[in-house]
């Protein structure tokens, strides 16, 4: 089995708040994410969106675009309509390469609204929500299939998808072509198991977000119910090996399911206080030592 490693520049720069990190150049970013052992990158909000120029930027830098974020509102909208509104996304990631699709169902989410604690997320309102849900993201999946994309479902803070209940329900009413994303950082905050969530789904895990949780900031979080933007801001994320997340546990049951793929650091932090090309190689280091233990090879 092997695996690549990848990251997401939100350690550079937030996608969330706009004018986090907004000093740092584009430049700086890729070449320090480079220099700390990573061979690919996820999308960021500062880079170009044409096919074209965006590969030929990684390109200079040694570099391979992973993934890149895409909103869904599957809840709100048909599979028609989901599929054309996703064509300039989709263009993006076939024509850098990217095999897999970070894809967020995003109906009503407050991932953006600063005054929403995390207790307000929206949630699936019944079984028969789930199951049109279902129906659409398999319709979607197959199509995004035919184009040579795996999406891979993201379950997310603040969105329609959030626990590790969710993530059952989602995988209860999806079919094979739907792929999982685990995100250990957000299955923690939300207060599941990304360790029991990586044994129970690891066939159908197609991506991995390695995120880390420090303890101290997810207390005071949760008992102050902030909004995604202030838990950020508060130091709730990290680099993988700094925080809770049990990485040797999660990456042992994906090595024992096969799992070839990503690995993907993505660790939103305020690079005023957390400095990122040194987390960057902090989490670098500990992600090749726990795949290693995991006999999974890491390749690049």
């Amino acid at each position: 089995m092997t695996v690549t490693l990848g990251i997401n520049p939100i350690g550079w720069t937030n996608d969330c708040m706009a004018w986090l990190g907004d000093l740092i150049p584009l430049n700086t970013l890729l070449s320090e994410a480079r220099a700390a052992g990573f061979s690919g990158v996820e999308l960021g909000r500062k880079y170009p969106k044409e096919p074209k120029k965006l590969k030929s930027l990684l390109d200079k830098h040694d570099l391979t675009l992973v993934s890149g974020w895409y909103s869904a509102r599957l809840l709100e909208r048909d599979t028609k309509a989901e599929i054309a509104a996703m064509q300039d996304h989709l263009a993006l990631m076939k024509g850098c390469g990217a095999k897999v699709m970070v894809f967020a169902e995003t109906t009503g989410d407050i991932v953006l609204n600063v005054a929403a604690g995390f207790s307000q997320r929206p949630k699936v309102s019944s079984a028969a929500e789930w199951k049109k849900l279902g129906q659409r993201m398999n319709e979607v999946a197959d199509y995004m299939l035919g184009q040579g994309v795996q999406m891979a479902v993201h379950h997310h803070m603040g969105t329609p998808i959030e626990s590790q209940q969710d993530v059952d329900r989602l995988m209860e009413n999806t079919n094979a072509a739907v792929g999982l994303l685990l995100d250990t950082g957000h299955m923690t905050v939300a207060g599941g198991d990304p360790v029991a969530v990586a044994k129970k789904h690891a066939k159908r895990i197609k991506h991995v977000h390695c995120k880390d949780v420090r303890r101290y900031a997810l207390e005071a979080c949760r008992r102050r119910d902030t909004s995604f933007s202030e838990a950020v801001l508060c130091g709730l994320f990290t680099a993988p090996g700094d925080g809770i997340v049990d990485y040797a546990k999660v990456l042992g049951h994906l090595s024992k399911a096969g799992y070839k793929g990503w690995l993907v650091q993505e660790a939103e932090q305020d690079p005023r206080l957390f400095n990122p090309r040194v987390y960057a190689e902090l989490g670098n280091a500990h992600l090749r030592a726990t795949a290693k233990a995991a006999k999974l090879k890491v390749v690049g």
